[in-house]
């Protein structure tokens, strides 16, 4: 490794928990142990009247307040719309009633985020980024006492906060913050420099968390920012495919004094702070995205009964019938994996860090494909725009919207492929707590002569429980009637799963976390596992309030089973050597031909130092035209 990758995993090693707060079913998976009874026993809505009648009101006001279609259109959230939901006390659903809020729980909140996401991306975004890694639940883990008086109260009235924390040359490695805030001389202030991107809710933001490199410990801190500091600036709103209401943008700092207890738990502790935020944060996303799933789900089968081809309706010819069945089933599955992590979320003795990434990434990831799949089956119907539909005179159903609105769910809140290599380095925690002194090139071989008996008192036992049959298997899923043939293959599954880890272990040593295909299946295996053993456990508790469930827990878990056991096999019989060495050949320019025959696209810089950047953008803006509304000549290739 180079000096630079050392560095920056040892800042991501420093940061991540580094003990487990409570039991997790997945990092028990990951040792080959199927714990289902980690798992909730229920996740029945709330039926608390407090609650129902918010969830109430927030239905009427959506319908009369808010219109999805206009907003996306104009791409402003109306002054009219923001107050009402400050009426309503919406920026402040999780926050104690004692500073003001509704004190909901997380299953309620994970209620109200389905509602918001099956009816405007726009406004699950809003609220969302405000609650889920913004002030409020940062102030509120990890704040002071001083600090919870003074921001909590004015977050539950309706002061919109954001979180910055990514950079121009930063995303996911925090090792490289650009951003610094050094301590004054007297201790008493910070001084804020920097510049952020892509800070959601910015534009709008009264009060947003800062993530700052502290130049002399190299460590990062994390603070509560005023956005009417002096030295604050909104540089620039962004404007993005879909959410076109996003209130985000470019912020930057410059002398920014920042008082000491705005300083957010103890200093160095910033990166840690962020991450602890977002397991809980997570609950946002996989909730909207199934509200999402169930919208297009109902617009598919009221169109499928409607719409006649060939002699009856689409909905009976197979190809489209076995779409729908894998709506319903994934849409089920989905919904049992948002409730599940919202009562993991209210269980005081669950670490739940591995089980909200993997509920974020498998439902943004099936929301994506669901509605694309709803577009397919409207067809043309499905790629009109609202407005177009409407003055045609047929409903105004905005899937195309849907669609443009969904896709920034595999990225917000940590892109795919960081929630794989998150749910990757936790996958291994237990394997490097015993083995890692032996691959760690810093210790001396005398020290690792001395660990290897712990290591082999653990694998002696552990690894041969990995290959014995399930014997009690049978009898223990029994009480699951036509269900329980898919735990035991979930049994199995994890074990082959644990078994599979370990050999990568030990083919790949320390290179397997470079073996990021290879990682990428294993973890796709245990989310689908995830899902199947929640929606398994879900249909035969409910067998009696609600009998369909069954019918599409074993759906769903059918269809899971193939792709676990697709997973687990590509991970020793695949092309990934190949595919690497081509995209090796690629970046030299040796397939560089291929490019011919293009209009080719204007010259950028890809350098995203931030000297480079700097220096980049003070040039455009030395020039005389708005860049952002530049039209090209037709038939001249733009440069910049």
């Amino acid at each position: 490794m180079t000096d630079d990758a050392l560095h920056s995993r040892e800042i991501a090693e420093q940061s991540r928990a580094a003990s487990w707060q409570g039991s997790s079913f997945l990092r028990e998976l990951f040792l080959g142990r199927l714990r289902e009874d980690l798992l909730p026993a229920t996740q029945n809505a709330s039926e608390r009247q407090e609650f129902r009648a918010f969830y109430v009101e927030l239905q009427r006001f959506l319908r009369e307040e808010v219109d999805p279609a206009v907003l996306d259109e104009t791409g402003e959230y109306p002054e009219r719309m923001l107050d009402g939901l400050r009426a309503l006390g919406a920026f402040g659903l999780k926050i104690d009633k004692r500073y003001g809020g509704l004190g909901f729980n997380h299953r309620e909140y994970v209620e109200v985020m389905q509602l918001l996401g099956s009816y405007c991306g726009n406004t699950t975004a809003l609220l969302s980024a405000h609650q889920s890694i913004g002030v409020p639940l940062t102030v509120e883990l990890f704040g002071s006492p001083s600090l919870k008086d003074k921001y909590l109260p004015r977050c539950a009235a309706g002061a919109i906060s954001a979180f910055a924390l990514t950079e121009p040359a930063v995303g996911s490695d925090p090792a490289r913050l650009a951003t610094v805030a050094r301590k004054t001389d007297d201790g008493e202030h910070f001084i804020l420099d920097g510049k952020k991107l892509w800070c959601t809710n910015g534009t709008l933001a009264e009060i947003i968390i800062v993530m700052a490199r502290d130049p002399e410990t190299q460590r990062i801190n994390c603070f509560v920012v005023e956005m009417d500091w002096p030295g604050v600036n909104v540089e620039r709103r962004c404007h993005f495919m879909g959410l076109r209401a996003l209130a985000n943008g470019v912020i930057t700092f410059d002398q920014v004094r920042i008082p000491r207890e705005n300083l957010v738990g103890k200093e160095g502790d910033g990166l840690r702070i962020a991450l602890a935020t977002l397991n809980t944060g997570r609950l946002s996303l996989p909730a909207a995205t199934t509200g999402a799933a169930k919208t297009a789900l109902e617009v598919c089968r009221k169109w499928s009964q409607a719409r006649k081809q060939w002699g009856g309706p689409i909905g009976q010819h197979e190809a489209v019938a076995q779409q729908l069945a894998h709506m319903a089933s994934t849409t089920y599955a989905m919904d049992t994996l948002a409730k599940t992590l919202g009562a993991l979320a209210d269980s005081t003795d669950r670490d739940i860090r591995l089980e909200a990434a993997a509920a974020k990434e498998w439902n943004t990831t099936r929301g994506w494909e669901l509605t694309d799949t709803a577009l397919q089956i409207r067809g043309g119907r499905g790629y009109e725009t609202e407005a177009s539909l409407a003055a045609r005179g047929e409903p105004p159903i905005g899937i195309e919207r849907m669609l443009r609105d969904s896709r920034i769910n595999r990225i917000f809140e940590g892109s795919s492929e960081i929630m794989h290599l998150f749910i990757a380095r936790e996958a291994v925690d237990k394997h490097l707590e015993v083995a890692g002194p032996l691959i760690d090139p810093k210790l001396p071989t005398s020290a690792k002569l001395r660990h290897l008996p712990k290591v082999i008192a653990f694998y002696a036992l552990w690894y041969p429980m990995q290959w014995l049959p399930g014997l009690l298997t049978w009898a223990r899923y029994r009480s699951l009637g036509v269900l329980g043939g898919h735990m035991r293959f979930a049994e199995r599954a994890s074990r082959r799963l644990a078994r599979a880890i370990f050999h990568g272990m030990l083919v790949f040593g320390p290179k397997l976390e470079k073996k990021q295909a290879f990682l990428f299946r294993a973890v796709d295996a245990a989310l689908e596992l995830f899902a199947l053993t929640a929606s398994v456990q879900r249909g035969a508790r409910e067998v009696r309030t609600f009998p369909a469930g069954t019918r599409l827990a074993g759906t769903f878990a059918l269809a899971a089973s193939q792709r676990v056991d697709e997973k687990l096999h590509a991970l020793w019989s695949n092309d990934d050597v190949e595919q690497y060495a081509l995209a090796r050949s690629l970046l030299r320019g040796d397939f560089i031909e291929l490019e011919q025959g293009s209009m080719g696209v204007p010259h950028a810089v890809y350098d995203f130092e931030p000297e480079t950047m700097d220096r980049y953008l003070a040039e455009r803006k030395d020039e005389s035209r708005d860049v952002e509304r530049e039209i090209a000549p037709p038939g001249h290739l733009r440069t910049h």
